[in-house]
């Protein structure tokens, strides 16, 4: 692949704070790129950056090989999609696509030819004379998106677009924007706070907090190889458990966890010896809960069942382990909750499960 967006050293400073600090990342063309954090992280920033609504404070920004320095957003071979989507609501849904085409020198027929594609794109096909008000959520995003499309962008830039949504409805259009990404081949940037929208639709996800990049990785390493404690706390649920290093040995080192014992883990981060300033992060699927003793897995344990949580396709159990301070958290597709309530029960983690993490 070839890169279509270069940022190097990129700060963008309001006043006293950082709201980008140092970021520098590469992203390919043809990729759905994520840009993931929480509120005030510097992602939108970021994202606004790249579409020259704002300038950088220093640091160089490169698209299509060509530095961004002094280039308005319009001269830009980049296009936006708004959280709010920015319908007019006095002109109907044609009018509202060709808006950005207005200074294209284009007959009517080529013009028109361009809406009924970016139509057929969206899957709304016969809209063209309908207002803002006639569309439901979906369909104004849909047009917001057709309206950035008809531009030919070699860069779509999203902001939160499917954040007005509800559930079920942002779920769909996951899939929809997702399969339109790779019908189209254009470089998607996409904004959220939202994990599993990130991780669903992603190729690669870079996760920011204040204004830098913790980690940039697609989104399975990003899951079950996280680099810090925030990259594993954000992303999805996981269970914390103070620890200690011993001696290396080859690619393992020696870890003593709380509750549980002293074992032989892979050190993936290479983090020190004799280092009493650990964690350790196992993710509740990663856990094998059982009413009836295990016999395979590398560390089994005994517990008892303090609470559960059914959510539907999983229940979250809260397991009390002897000399741990807080329960293990365990996720099962089981759903009798109630036969485990109070009842002794098994648990089985593997070493390749166990990520060591510094303490920050």
């Amino acid at each position: 692949m070839s890169t279509v967006v270069e940022i190097n050293n990129v700060f963008k400073n309001f006043g006293a704070v950082k709201a980008v600090d140092g970021v520098s990342l590469v992203i390919e063309k043809g990729q759905f790129f994520s840009l993931l954090g929480p509120s005030g992280c510097g992602k939108t920033t970021l994202l606004r950056l790249i579409a020259g609504f704002e300038q950088p404070t220093s640091g160089e920004l490169f698209i299509d090989s060509l530095l961004m320095e002094g280039v308005e957003p319009n001269l830009r071979p980049t296009n936006m999609v708004f959280q709010n989507y920015a319908i007019f609501p006095h002109i109907n849904v044609k009018k509202n696509i060709e808006f950005g085409m207005r200074k294209e020198k284009l007959s009517k027929q080529d013009l028109d030819n361009r809406v009924e594609e970016v139509l057929s794109l969206v899957k709304l096909e016969g809209y063209e004379e309908r207002f803002s008000n006639q569309l439901s959520g979906g369909q104004r995003q849909r047009i917001a998106l057709a309206r950035a499309l008809i531009k030919r962008p070699k860069v779509l830039l999203l902001d939160e677009p499917l954040g007005a949504l509800d559930k079920k409805l942002r779920d769909e259009m996951q899939i929809e924007l997702r399969n339109l990404q790779k019908a189209v081949g254009i470089t998607f940037v996409f904004v959220t706070h939202d994990q599993g929208e990130s991780i669903s639709m992603s190729d690669r996800v870079a996760v920011m907090n204040e204004g830098q990049i913790q980690q940039i990785s697609d989104p399975h390493d990003l899951y079950y190889n996280p680099q810090n404690i925030f990259v594993s706390d954000f992303i999805g649920t996981t269970n914390f458990l103070s620890s200690s290093t011993g001696n290396s040995s080859g690619e393992n080192i020696n870890v003593k966890i709380e509750s549980i014992g002293e074992f032989n883990i892979k050190n993936k981060l290479n983090i020190s010896e004799n280092n009493n300033n650990t964690v350790c992060s196992i993710r509740p699927e990663a856990i094998q809960l059982s009413a009836t003793p295990i016999e395979k897995g590398d560390i089994i344990l005994e517990g008892i069942i303090e609470n559960s949580s059914y959510y539907g396709e999983l229940t979250s159990f809260y397991v009390k382990v002897v000399g741990s301070d807080k329960p293990l958290i365990v996720s099962s597709q089981r759903f009798d909750n109630n036969s485990f309530q109070g009842n002794k029960c098994y648990l089985s983690i593997n070493f390749e499960d166990i990520n060591l993490l510094k303490k920050e």
